[in-house]
């Protein structure tokens, strides 16, 4: 018995951009995109929202309209819990996974968001199984919990919305998009057979992202003052201190981008993964050689490597979606995972890793029997 995926879906936005196209914007051409991530295209939201895509690939787990796997249609009443993994919502109020909530029209659920950064939709798929195991257990003050039976976990990015278009290193790197999972308690199925999460404090700043505030405040440290309204929020010279972006930001760089140390991130998301798939399968009672495949977040061609090396597996072994996607942080590995039930890579039974590393620094890994 346990908590099974039994719907996955994923939406892209309509606009591809292509590795050539970004000469227009910085020293670049397709062979040096290519060689060192992986990365042929990827798509750029426009119109689209990130409510748009996180809507279209949960319809599509669900099994409401076509594209994606979904073992049956489940109907909006049945789904008790909504979880949403982003760092880049439409709003702040309401929650991503109450917008979604309310256009799905899943009046029954509890909707809340995470944020792990690119580990975000395996942070959401831990807290979802925990909560509806629990909710299926006999524990002691089990019967006063919500009872949550089935859960939508989705991962939805407007990654390029945090994109600094004028740095070579990053702004070829990032896409959008959108995944989603359904999770069912099924009595006669094992399902999510074990979990892997863990922090490690990104000390030396590798891979942040500031917020920036701009309502004005009518407030100094004497109280209020019409003046201050106009010079701006004071406390952000000290976040930017502590994230390492201060002289960047004093310099006339952009505050709200993602900044990154590509050697220092590739070091650490190069050794977290295979630790977090290590720490999975053994948890789980496993070996990785009854494992069908690993599906891990598509951030870098390379980093996959370099883990299947390490973890002794050919890449074959592994789902690769990045060519035409790039890095979609949250929704990386959602939508992967779609991919590979769809090119029929997942079969009823087979035991699959689903593995991620992000900013903060984040990492973890879920083992699930299909």
């Amino acid at each position: 018995m346990g908590s099974t995926i039994i719907g996955c879906g994923k939406s892209l936005p309509a606009l591809e951009v292509e590795n050539d196209e970004l000469k227009a914007l910085v020293d670049t051409n397709d062979e040096w995109i290519t060689t060192r991530t992986g990365i042929k295209s990827r798509r750029i939201a426009v119109d689209e929202t990130n409510a748009d895509l996180g809507e279209e690939a949960a319809r599509q787990a669900l099994g409401w309209t076509e594209g994606g796997y979904a073992e049956r249609r489940i109907e909006a009443g049945e789904i008790d819990l909504v979880i949403c993994a982003t760092v880049t919502p439409d709003v702040v109020v309401p929650s991503a996974a109450g917008l979604l909530r309310r256009r799905l029209g899943l009046d029954n659920a509890i909707a809340f968001d995470v944020n792990a950064a690119c580990s975000g939709f395996i942070y959401g798929l831990t807290v979802a199984e925990t909560m509806i195991a629990a909710s299926a257990s006999n524990v002691a003050g089990a019967a006063g919990r919500n009872p949550i039976k089935r859960a939508l976990v989705v991962g939805a990015e407007r990654l390029t919305r945090l994109t600094n278009w004028s740095d070579r290193n990053t702004c070829v790197l990032f896409g959008d998009g959108a995944g989603a999972a359904v999770l069912e308690w099924n009595e006669e199925r094992a399902g999510i057979l074990s979990s892997f999460i863990v922090n490690e404090d990104d000390i030396t700043n590798a891979l942040t992202c500031a917020n920036a505030f701009d309502a004005p405040q009518p407030f100094d440290k004497d109280g209020i003052s019409l003046e201050a309204a106009a010079a701006g929020d004071p406390a952000l010279p000290r976040t930017d201190e502590e994230i390492g972006t201060h002289a960047l930001v004093e310099a006339g760089r952009p505050r709200q981008v993602l900044y990154m140390d590509g050697p220092k991130v590739f070091k650490f998301a190069a050794e977290a993964m295979t630790t977090a798939v290590r720490q999975a399968v053994e948890r789980a009672g496993i070996t990785l050689d009854d494992v069908a495949c690993i599906v891990p977040h598509q951030a870098n061609e390379r980093i996959i490597k370099y883990a299947a090396k390490k973890l002794g597996r050919p890449m074959d072994f592994f789902q690769l979606s990045i060519a035409h996607t790039g890095n979609s942080s949250a929704a990386s590995v959602p939508m992967a995972l779609a991919d590979a039930y769809e090119q029929g890579r997942i079969q009823r039974g087979d035991k699959v890793i689903v593995v991620a590393f992000g900013g903060g620094f984040t990492s973890g890994a879920v083992v699930f029997e299909a």
